[in-house]
């Protein structure tokens, strides 16, 4: 029975660890996508491109990463002990809150990216720029804690 667990661990965490990929790659574009919408005039050919291209990110990589990245995450964290108490696990807990962070993150993106395809803009590109860095500042954190904080 224990191996069976095992390999089943070692299979939800390569597919939490792809879609992770998916998922950060997404983050990292979409505010690149953004940017590209600011210089465009209203009502343009290619502000309504970028709308496209916006809405089939978040449609085709964004959403469907985020839910399997907690989907697999929370199946690996049950098989960890994190609904039994285990002890060790507070590196996971941590994790888990920076994810809820990245999570929000996601969510304020989207939203920003909907008010952007109906002709506002409600940030600078400057702004843009900045928020494109703060997913790579986060998976730093999150690959500390796995990968440091975990082996203590």
């Amino acid at each position: 029975m224990q191996d069976i667990l095992a390999v089943t661990y070692l299979w939800l965490k390569a597919g939490h660890i792809i879609f992770v990929v998916f998922w950060m790659a997404g983050l990292f574009m979409l505010p690149r996508q953004m940017i590209y919408v600011h210089p465009s005039g209203s009502g343009s050919e290619e502000e309504a491109l970028w709308v496209k291209r916006m809405g089939l990110l978040r449609k085709i990589i964004l959403t469907p990463s985020l839910i399997l990245v907690w989907v697999l995450g929370l199946l690996m964290s049950i098989q960890l002990g994190l609904l039994d108490g285990a002890p060790g696990l507070g590196w996971l807990h941590a994790k888990i809150f920076v994810v809820v962070l990245l999570t929000g993150f996601h969510g304020y993106l989207v939203a920003q990216s909907k008010r952007i395809a109906k002709g506002e803009r409600p940030l600078s590109e400057k702004q843009l720029r900045m928020l494109g860095e703060l997913p790579g500042l986060l998976l730093v954190i999150i690959v500390i804690l796995v990968v440091v904080v975990r082996a203590f």
